[in-house]
């Protein structure tokens, strides 16, 4: 049976874990609850700004042309103004940035942490969420990460510098 072109009967476990979901990142919601000047200040200054900071556009653009929606594109590239960030690379660690997009094969993606903590890189691991896989393997990234990590549903931050383990879901 239909309600308005929906099952009636749809999936009562993923209602549950979305509601769950949004339910445990209320608490961070603009920034309230988070306890790191570095993070709230990131939630308020990046997150919540839908126009670009000034200044140089290129991660912005590369982002586009890999397929990431614009209101994502637009919040990397404000993080990497915002963090004074002067290099960034598409799946591959060296530069002060580094964005993991879903091209890359998910046995790649631990060899590429590694990499991005010994030289010092921030990473940004887009679509978290996409399948168990993916999901699974973020979960050992924050779980065996040293420093502070910040998902917001779209991507997933790992910060390799000076800040004490965290971990905030926004």
């Amino acid at each position: 049976m239909r309600l308005r072109g929906r099952k009636i009967g749809r999936n009562i476990y993923g209602r549950v874990a979305e509601l769950k979901n949004r339910l445990v990142r209320a608490r961070y919601f603009r920034g309230h609850g988070v306890h790191s000047p570095f993070v709230y200040t990131i939630v308020r200054e990046v997150f919540m700004r839908r126009e670009l900071l000034p200044g140089s556009r290129t991660l912005y653009e590369a982002l586009l042309a890999v397929g990431v929606e614009p209101r994502r594109a637009v919040q990397l590239q404000n993080l990497f103004i915002h963090c004074g960030y002067a290099t960034f690379a598409l799946n591959r660690a060296g530069d002060d940035f580094c964005v993991v997009t879903e091209a890359l094969p998910a046995g790649e993606v631990p060899a590429l942490v590694d990499e991005a903590r010994r030289c010092g890189t921030t990473l940004a691991v887009l679509h978290p969420y996409t399948d168990e896989e993916r999901l699974r393997l973020c979960r050992r990234i924050v779980a065996g990460h040293r420093c502070t990590t910040v998902d917001n549903r779209a991507y997933l931050l790992v910060f390799n510098n000076y800040l004490p383990k965290q971990h905030f879901r926004i």
